[in-house]
């Protein structure tokens, strides 16, 4: 098979390394001159650690990655700590994987090592792709064409595949933005449990803080929503002002409006959404991660579902071929990720305990395909 992954974020390369287990080839054709240190960060919870483990990446995430002994839930204003759940070793014990913790930059790192140059094509853009009777045809920013079996859209949510499947569309804007910020974890070492994944609750539900460790648990990291009006920017790297987000919360608890202060700067960025889809390809085309159901950030599991999607698209695709292995990759993730996604919107996530085994135990090696 001829096999075009559109966009080499996460789940473009992830998808790409599973192919070649199974024994198929894939080119990556990513948009972007040159991969570049962006974002800051990404939670892998067990179920994504589990499967990205058999492709060779594992060792070098623990390397870089931070291991949360806790995810906590605290009131915003008290400081009560309202929920407790184990992670580290408990998860590992639990569900055959750790929760990782870690800059976004070193997971791509990592998976960059493993995928090598000759796979990705840097600086192709695609501008669209249709259906024909012999596969899929390719139409690049550059004039360029190309002929392809099977065209997997991995180019996140202003996706052109998606578009040339479905349209243009408008999502919606949450009235909520959200802050990123990264400090020096010896600014905050006094706080307690800095080395666990702690969400202070506010008011209602898009308003919160968010923070763990990063980088072996040198680095902090701090997310924050507040409401706004308006806004444009679909982003994860426009530059926002700390002194908006620190009024923001003025009345929390001390603990978080002293992850704020350790603040230097922040990246700003408007929460859309867009509701689940019923049809994800047509063809020889079908879509990955965001592409296909991008999320919320309030369950941690975006990039955790295209990893996900990525190691069932594969063993699909190995089993069935084109298209019969994209219509199964298909249903055999729709209804999952769309309760990820309608439950990251409605962030009401281990609020208050609960059980997390029905994320965190599914196995993407071993779901019946």
């Amino acid at each position: 098979m001829r096999i075009a992954i559109i966009g080499g974020g996460i789940g473009g390369l992830t998808l790409a390394l599973a192919l070649r287990r199974e024994g198929l080839d894939a080119t990556v054709h990513e948009k972007t001159p040159t991969f570049g240190r962006v974002g800051a960060d990404i939670n892998l919870t067990p179920n994504a650690v589990r499967a990205l483990d058999p492709l060779g990446v594992g060792e070098a995430l623990r390397a870089e990655a931070a291991r949360p002994r806790f995810r906590i839930s605290r009131d915003g204003y008290t400081g009560e700590v309202t929920s407790r759940l184990p992670m580290s070793d408990a998860a590992e014990e639990a569900y055959g994987a750790p929760q990782l913790t870690i800059h976004r930059a070193d997971l791509m790192t990592a998976l960059e090592g493993a995928v090598g140059e000759d796979t990705v094509r840097l600086g192709h853009a695609l501008e669209g792709c249709e259906a024909t009777d012999s596969g899929v045809t390719l139409r690049f920013a550059d004039g360029s064409s190309e002929e392809a079996d099977v065209v997997v859209g991995a180019d996140g949510i202003h996706s052109a595949v998606r578009r040339s499947i479905l349209g243009a569309e408008h999502p919606e804007f949450t009235g909520t933005v959200a802050y990123r910020g990264v400090v020096p974890t010896e600014r905050v070492a006094d706080l307690p449990d800095i080395d666990c994944f702690t969400k202070f609750w506010g008011k209602d539900r898009y308003t919160q803080i968010v923070t763990f460790p990063l980088t072996r648990g040198e680095e902090t990291f701090v997310f924050a929503t507040e409401g706004r009006e308006a806004w444009s920017e679909e982003s994860w790297t426009t530059p926002g002002r700390i002194e908006d987000v620190r009024a923001a919360y003025g009345d929390f608890h001390e603990d978080a409006r002293a992850l704020l202060e350790a603040c230097d700067d922040v990246l700003i960025s408007a929460l859309y959404v867009r509701d689940p889809l019923t049809t994800w390809g047509e063809g020889g085309m079908t879509l990955l991660g965001d592409a296909a159901h991008p999320m919320m950030p309030f369950m941690a599991q975006g990039a955790g579902q295209a990893i996900e999607d990525a190691v069932v698209l594969a063993r699909n695709l190995a089993a069935h071929g084109s298209p019969d292995g994209l219509r199964r990759y298909e249903d055999l993730r729709r209804e999952r990720t769309a309760q990820i996604q309608v439950g990251s919107r409605g962030n009401e996530w281990l609020k208050e305990g609960g059980n997390a085994d029905w994320v965190y135990a599914y196995d993407a090696w071993t779901v019946a395909v």
